[in-house]
């Protein structure tokens, strides 16, 4: 029973599936020779990240495919309704990597609302002749206790992130067409914890009284989420992260506002030419940058190795 991890998998899925007698083949198959490398090698279950792409092709021309698995929550580079269409299982790990996103947005609200992102830059280029004038370009921070934070999107992620910003006593509005109320449960180390009940805003509302606004919604089948028309409702001084998927945001929208003053900074962990994202964007001193890394933690992967091989068991009816 073979199990390809085209995109790699943590050390405790590859164990987990081998204590139940599965072969985890980790070679990095190219896209174009995908198909012949499943029906050579009998695959069974083939489990990917966000590189590899599972389209209709792979699924006629693999007959031996039971498990298309997906590590991470969203699947757009997946054809999930045509695989259950064909009889294929298509599976995910929806909640394993919530955390790990949540606290990444933290990290770039963080990086933008003190100018790490460029100051990290230029510390080490001039940092020892040109301190005191660092100093002052770097000294109007501001603070993220007190203010509004508007998650778009209110699914797993976008309630860990609400989580995160409750206990930085931040004010949290939410836009979700899809959910009307979250209530969301905040744990403090002592077992302790509070319940806070979040109703759901119009996109408009949330855009329009927010400090801090951050993207949790899946690619968008055309047009933009976020463009030039969403960023003139704003607030003037924002700020915004995206750590959900590329094209949510209009980046020439994006670079206009930030060039304006209209946004205040933005942070991205996702971009709209994926692996090759936008010069304009890479060297814009108010955006703070991440390679698409919002579940790569070691926690994360190794909840999605185990969630991954604990589905596949299931399936297979393995014990």
């Amino acid at each position: 029973m073979k199990v390809l991890a085209n995109d790699g998998l943590d050390q405790s899925g590859i164990d987990a599936l081998t204590e139940k007698g599965f072969e985890v083949i980790t070679t990095k198959v190219a896209q174009e020779f995908l198909v012949d490398y499943i029906n050579e090698h009998n695959v069974r279950t083939l489990l990917v990240r966000s590189a590899t792409q599972v389209r209709k092709d792979i699924i006629d021309h693999c007959p031996s495919l039971e498990i298309i698995g997906r590590g991470g929550v969203g699947m757009d580079n997946i054809d999930v309704e045509y695989a259950r269409e064909k009889g294929i299982h298509v599976i995910n790990t929806p909640s394993a990597s919530s955390e790990s996103v949540a606290e990444l947005v933290f990290a770039h609200l963080f990086s933008g609302a003190r100018f790490l992102q460029d100051s990290n830059r230029k510390m080490p280029l001039i940092g020892d002749t040109e301190f005191a004038g660092l100093k002052k370009a770097y000294a109007a921070g501001i603070e993220l206790k007190g203010k509004t934070i508007g998650i778009i999107g209110m699914g797993r992620i976008g309630q860990e992130v609400a989580k995160i910003a409750l206990g930085l006593g931040m004010r949290v509005i939410a836009a979700d067409n899809n959910i009307g109320k979250a209530s969301i449960k905040v744990k403090f180390y002592n077992n302790q914890f509070i319940n806070v009940d979040i109703e759901t805003e119009p996109l408009q509302d949330v855009l329009k009284h927010s400090d801090f606004i951050t993207l949790h919604v899946p690619a968008q089948k055309e047009g933009y989420m976020i463009g030039k028309s969403e960023f003139e409702i704003m607030k003037d001084g924002v700020a915004v992260v995206n750590c959900s998927r590329g094209g949510v945001i209009d980046e020439e929208a994006l670079i206009e506002a930030l060039d304006s003053g209209k946004v205040r900074f933005a942070g991205l962990d996702v971009f709209i030419n994926e692996p090759t994202p936008s010069k304009k964007i890479l060297n814009h001193s108010k955006i703070s940058l991440s390679p698409h890394t919002g579940a790569s933690t070691l926690e994360a992967q190794d909840r999605i190795g185990l969630s991954l091989a604990e589905q596949i068991s299931s399936i297979l009816q393995i014990n």
